[in-house]
């Protein structure tokens, strides 16, 4: 068996609805980070090894994925598609490719940001025919994700966001390697409503024949909106190719080393591109604004002088002259969970105006459409396409 014949299935069907407003118009695996969509870094680390068969189950927004990608020339890898209609888990949407899928294969999530050498370790496993396979890392709060045990190389239990204390910090990386058969394991897994790969994960590991992967390299997920700035710092430092179109600085202007600048950009006088940033396209920085830790998407303005720190702005929002989100430690509601002390200023949704002297609290969320007056204090969540007004 040689190995162009494993194909790595990528799971890019998911809505993403933690990271609304950004994932309105988008699926989350085309939502920017360090000026690339997060599905694009997944790609090429695949493309990074001598994989050179890409399936992607795709679903919400899928039209997004299918038109940046299209048959995967730009990348060197053959891309072909498959459609989950209703988001119904992980498990669910593995099944999807068992039509296109004829041989061993690797599953990697779209969202979540491995090096190569995972891939390849997973691609070699598919291969010599050691499977199933499952990567394990560490995380510093394990209890968010799959808590592993292993006797030895062998996983032994996956515990999903478990409530209690743990006594591990092993987590299931999200990177497998099946053969065909686990089509089949997959349907015999009768788990109630969402069909979770877990599930099926775990009536392997019960039978001894699930082997552990142990991997320590980067590992970079999203789950809520401020991971993005995390995520966005992580990847930032790499070097990129130099744009042609690259970005048109001001007098005076201070970028910090760790800043990328897609092409385009427009950058005022005395402005301060702090580190950890990252400006798409034709994004436009107005005279003596400060910019910080930030993650501000294609065609965006940020007004004169104003400060936009641990924020993220999307496409075609604009932020008004001396408004501010001042950034820093943060509380933060998603749905009935509470995050403490969260390194997030705001988060501005597409095609928002917030006003001249606005401030952002911290934690703040403004929905797409949103027209916010000058001068107002924006506190919590906007709803898309509200009007905030004075007093």
């Amino acid at each position: 068996m040689t190995t162009d014949s494993v194909t790595a299935v990528i799971l890019a069907a998911g809505e993403g609805r933690r990271l609304a407003p950004l994932t309105n118009r988008r699926p989350k695996p085309m939502v920017p980070v360090a000026n690339r969509p997060l599905l694009e870094h997944v790609v090429e680390a695949v493309t990074a090894t001598e994989i050179d068969r890409i399936v992607l189950v795709v679903g919400y927004r899928q039209e997004r994925i299918r038109n940046h990608f299209g048959d995967g020339d730009d990348w060197g890898v053959m891309i072909e598609y498959v459609q989950q209609s209703t988001q119904l888990g992980t498990g669910h949407a593995v099944l999807q490719a068992e039509s296109v899928v004829d041989g061993p294969f690797v599953v990697l999530n779209g969202d979540r940001i491995v090096d190569p050498a995972v891939v390849s370790e997973m691609r070699d496993r598919a291969r010599d025919g050691d499977l199933p396979a499952m990567a394990v890392t560490t995380a510093v709060n394990p209890r968010e994700y799959g808590v592993v045990s292993l006797d030895g190389d062998r996983v032994t239990a996956i515990d999903e966001k478990p409530e209690g204390p743990v006594e591990t910090n092993r987590i299931n990386a999200g990177v497998y390697a099946f053969s065909p058969a686990v089509f089949d394991a997959i349907r015999e897994t009768h788990a109630p409503g969402e069909l979770a790969i877990t599930a099926t994960l775990n009536e392997l590991a019960a039978t001894g024949s699930l082997s552990a992967v142990r991997y320590d390299g980067r590992w970079l997920d999203v789950s809520n909106l401020w991971d993005l700035l995390t995520v966005n710092a992580g990847l930032i430092g790499e070097p990129a190719a130099a744009d042609p179109d690259g970005p048109a600085l001001g007098d005076s202007v201070t970028v910090a080393d760790d800043v990328a600048l897609a092409g385009n950009v427009r950058v005022g006088p005395n402005v301060t591109i702090g580190g950890s940033t990252a400006v798409g396209s034709n994004a436009t920085i107005e005279a003596s604004a400060v910019v910080e830790n930030a993650v501000i998407f294609p065609d965006a303005v940020i007004g004169a002088g104003a400060v936009v720190r641990d924020a993220i702005v999307a496409g075609n929002a604009r932020i008004g002259p001396n408004a501010t989100i001042a950034g820093g430690p943060a509380t933060v509601v998603v749905g009935d969970a509470v995050h403490h002390d969260v390194e997030f200023g705001a988060v501005v949704g597409d095609n928002a105006t917030v006003g001249g002297g606005a401030t952002l609290t911290d934690g703040a969320v403004v929905g797409d459409d949103v027209t916010a007056d000058a001068g107002v204090v924006i506190d919590g969540r906007i709803e898309s396409g509200a009007v905030v007004r004075r007093g």
